[in-house]
């Protein structure tokens, strides 16, 4: 069932132009890599230590410079997408890419911050973090992707993809 969300969603990450069916497949790849970052920043909160924030930061930066190299994505169709015939990822577009370097920024200021000594700080982007990724994964709204169309003077059309508005073809 393709839902007014989720295509709210997928319009919002780049993906403007999809069928139903394809939406679908596409909203539940699109999904794994969040899920799992999540659970990683909680587990990088929980230790609060500066190397373990470094090293998501550069997957997720690795992720942006090569996209088609994307470390979520390869391990999600090859373990996941492949073995089930379900539809595998291709390099990401241009506003899920924006995220991702988002991302990576602000867990690059947590590990500088924590490595500083700067417990306030890291606190802080750390809330902002787990607040981003709940919006993300809970409310399929991705805060990057709707800055990145801000950015690019898209403001009619990002604000047509919170999850809450209905979007006119």
């Amino acid at each position: 069932m393709d839902s007014p969300v989720i295509r709210n969603f997928m319009r919002q990450q780049g993906f403007e132009r999809e069928g139903a069916a394809e939406c679908q497949m596409h909203f539940a790849a699109l999904s794994f890599q969040p899920r799992v970052l999540g659970v990683l920043v909680l587990v990088g909160i929980a230790l609060q230590l500066p190397a373990y924030f470094f090293v998501l930061a550069a997957i997720l930066w690795w992720n942006v410079l090569i996209p088609k190299w994307n470390l979520f994505e390869f391990f999600y169709n090859g373990a996941i997408a492949a073995p089930a015939g379900k539809l595998v990822m291709g390099p990401a577009p241009a506003p899920r890419r924006f995220a991702q370097g988002m991302a990576g920024t602000m867990l690059t200021i947590v590990g500088g911050a924590l490595l500083q000594g700067w417990m306030m700080t890291a606190w802080v982007v750390e809330g902002l973090m787990v607040a981003a990724m709940a919006a993300l994964i809970f409310g399929k709204f991705c805060l990057g992707s709707y800055i990145f169309h801000l950015i690019r003077g898209r403001v009619a059309f990002a604000n047509a993809t919170l999850p809450w508005k209905r979007f006119d073809s």
